[in-house]
């Protein structure tokens, strides 16, 4: 297929279910810009800048993934990168209702961009980011849900 991909999320914290969805987005177009977006409504746990280095960390054997950050309209972001698609991860049916109004709005805003939905795989149609928070909160496990790196930061914030 080829072009330029769009996968934005909060990343707070990247977990095994964001790095699949990644992963097999960057299988498929030439470039994939994973976007932190910094969301307003959302008090997040990392910084923007601690986000942006997890997600390098993780991704850095995946040749043509690029990490950034981006404040307003993701049609604004997709246009300053010229990408073509937006990837989105879908868990179960439950997010698809959610997702297809953020594509149709974001249709009305650029109609020159497509929103591909990536499935995920049935391990992790369970995970959050909300989840691995809660349960490293208590000192639980992550350990199959996050990669190590991920891991030893949310100990980090919870110490």
């Amino acid at each position: 297929m080829g072009g330029i991909a769009v996968c934005p999320g909060s990343f707070d914290p990247i977990t095994y279910g964001h790095l699949d969805i990644i992963k097999r987005g960057a299988k498929v177009f030439e470039q994939v810009y994973v976007v932190v977006l910094n969301n307003s409504s959302k008090n997040p746990l990392f910084s923007v800048e601690e986000r942006i280095r997890l997600i390098e960390e993780v991704t850095k054997d995946i040749q043509n993934v690029r990490v950034d950050s981006f404040q307003g309209l993701l049609m604004d972001y997709a246009n300053s990168v010229k990408a073509s698609a937006v990837i989105r991860g879908l868990r179960a049916v439950s997010d698809f209702e959610y997702e297809m109004q953020i594509t149709s709005m974001n249709r009305v805003l650029n109609d020159k961009v497509e929103t591909f939905f990536i499935m995920t795989n049935n391990q992790y149609s369970f995970l959050s980011s909300s989840i691995v928070k809660e349960v490293a909160k208590y000192n639980g496990d992550i350990s199959e849900l996050v990669p190590d790196t991920v891991e030893k930061a949310l100990k980090e914030k919870y110490q």
